[in-house]
């Protein structure tokens, strides 16, 4: 057990959003939700899943919807504590336990430290994914069977709704569209969990490990050993470094969707990338060959700062290295590929862990 400090959340919020792949929210947004309410209320005390209590009930909270609509469409501030409350009322807990992120991002790491805050609850350092998806059912919990519902959903108006259905794609489906209704992005507490579920199926220490990778990121004077770091203690690789060129975005039924065109710098000159993405980067492609696909990550950075570079933020000659690493073997799964592998979005390839295509590449 420690607790967390502003300084941490700096150093998470990048590591998140590094993570997110590109989804999850604007970590600038997420970090100053979650300093302001560590400013208001004190630390948040951070625990291992070995120091949860195994048969208490733990409550997830996030953000749900297009990342770039939460630039313009800023909370008002108490919606994840309401949709927080109103979960633990519906399922009649006197005690919740405590809370974590469902995902790895710059608003979604970020809301549950703020509602640890709020509420005095600590904090699990574990999460769904390990990275960031865009679907509801895109967790190790339902890779295990665990059910997304019941589930609460509010916006920044007061809406409030709740959630019980027969599977976790109708989960999906349903709140997808009341999410849109409500301006294409909202808060959402679900996938109710007991301490046991997250030692059994959460993938552990990730708020440590983007900690950990933030830290690298923010204290780098020299770029190139901070990459060089960076990619052995993600054991990632660097895909690609080059201009973005052009960039096609839009906001369609609650996601981001989107390509980003680069061309290549330095070794790269004579190469062009494609990145494909639905909130979060999904499949990239380097003359035409894939080179990373998901499940494993796929993360643009800042060509200098190498400061990760969500979906919204991309831009017309904005330089960047598109870096790729392993996802978490739970996604490796048959039923993790069908999940979130990329014939599930509509790419016609089957799936290639990252470290055969990079190798394929050099060879």
């Amino acid at each position: 057990m420690r607790y967390i400090d502003e300084e941490a959340i700096e150093n998470i919020a990048t590591g998140a959003a590094f993570l997110g792949t590109g989804g999850g929210g604007d970590p600038h947004i997420g970090k100053l939700m979650a300093l302001s309410a560590i400013k208001e209320h004190g630390p948040v005390k951070l625990i291992d899943p070995s120091e949860v209590d195994k048969e208490g009930v733990y409550l997830p909270s996030a953000m749900m919807g297009a990342p770039s609509v939460l630039v313009e469409k800023f909370p008002a501030g108490d919606e994840f504590i309401q949709t927080f409350d109103r979960l633990s009322n519906f399922l009649e807990i006197d005690q919740v336990a405590g809370t974590f992120p469902m995902e790895a991002g710059g608003v979604n790491s970020m809301i549950p430290i703020a509602v640890a805050a709020r509420t005095g609850l600590p904090l699990v350092d574990a999460d769904g994914m390990g990275r960031a998806f865009p679907e509801l059912q895109m967790t190790t919990f339902h890779l295990a069977g665990n059910t997304v519902s019941p589930m609460t959903l509010t916006d920044e108006k007061g809406n409030i709704a709740i959630f019980e259905t027969i599977t976790n794609l109708w989960a999906e489906r349903i709140a997808r569209s009341v999410t849109s209704e409500m301006g294409g992005s909202a808060l959402v507490s679900l996938y109710p969990s007991t301490g046991q579920d997250i030692i059994n199926h959460g993938i552990a220490n990730i708020v440590t490990r983007s900690e950990q990778i933030g830290k690298i990121i923010r204290s780098g004077k020299d770029q190139k050993q901070t990459l060089e770091k960076l990619l052995e203690v993600i054991e990632g690789y660097e895909l690609f470094v080059g201009k973005i060129i052009d960039v096609e975005r839009i906001v369609r039924d609650g996601f981001n969707f989107g390509e980003a065109k680069i061309e290549g710098l330095e070794e790269y000159m004579d190469d062009q990338m494609s990145v494909h993405l639905q909130n979060e980067n999904l499949l990239a492609t380097k003359n035409g060959e894939v080179v990373g696909m998901t499940p494993d990550l796929i993360i643009m950075v800042d060509m200098e700062t190498l400061e990760p570079a969500t979906t919204e933020s991309l831009s017309y000659g904005k330089r960047v290295r598109v870096l790729g690493m392993p996802c978490d073997e739970k996604w490796r799964s048959e039923m993790g590929i069908a999940t979130a592998g990329p014939r599930y979005f509509g790419y016609d390839y089957d799936y290639t862990p990252i470290e055969e295509l990079v190798k394929d590449g050099e060879a």
